[in-house]
């Protein structure tokens, strides 16, 4: 499994999921007092209301950051709706729980935001890993 981080300021925790990541820099562009990515650590947890970040968060298009209120826990395990988006010259976006079936036939579970490659080009398809930015996809 990837590194997996996890940022709380005592009322909320955001978790970021590297592996995840399609570097949209959505995060960073939208609250950028709280998302650093060239400082370590880069989740400034403390820089903005609880609210904000709970907004920007659920912007992330990949699924690589989520939140949970700590007196609520986790549940991120729950089963969502499922949903998908077409981004403009981006990935095809998944949202909800779904099961991924690899040409090898193993499984894997997915829940939240899934980010599917629709450029051919990344490197870990068939999710999207952000190639599309640098090779100026246009769908």
């Amino acid at each position: 499994m990837g590194k997996i981080k996890e940022y709380s300021n005592g009322e909320t925790t955001v978790v970021w999921e590297a592996e995840k990541c399609i570097h949209s820099a959505i995060c960073a562009k939208g609250l950028p007092e709280v998302f650093q990515p060239k400082v370590r650590p880069w989740v400034k947890i403390d820089a903005a209301s609880t609210d904000a970040i709970v907004n920007q968060v659920k912007q992330c298009p990949s699924g690589a950051l989520r939140y949970y209120m700590n007196a609520e826990g986790d549940k991120t395990a729950e089963a969502l709706e499922t949903k998908v988006e077409v981004l403009e010259n981006g990935p095809l976006l998944v949202y909800g729980t779904l099961k991924v079936t690899y040409k090898d036939g193993t499984e894997e579970t997915k829940n939240k935001t899934t980010a599917f490659c629709r450029c051919g080009a990344s490197a870990n398809k068939p999710f999207c890993d952000g190639t599309h930015v640098t090779n100026k996809f246009k769908g």
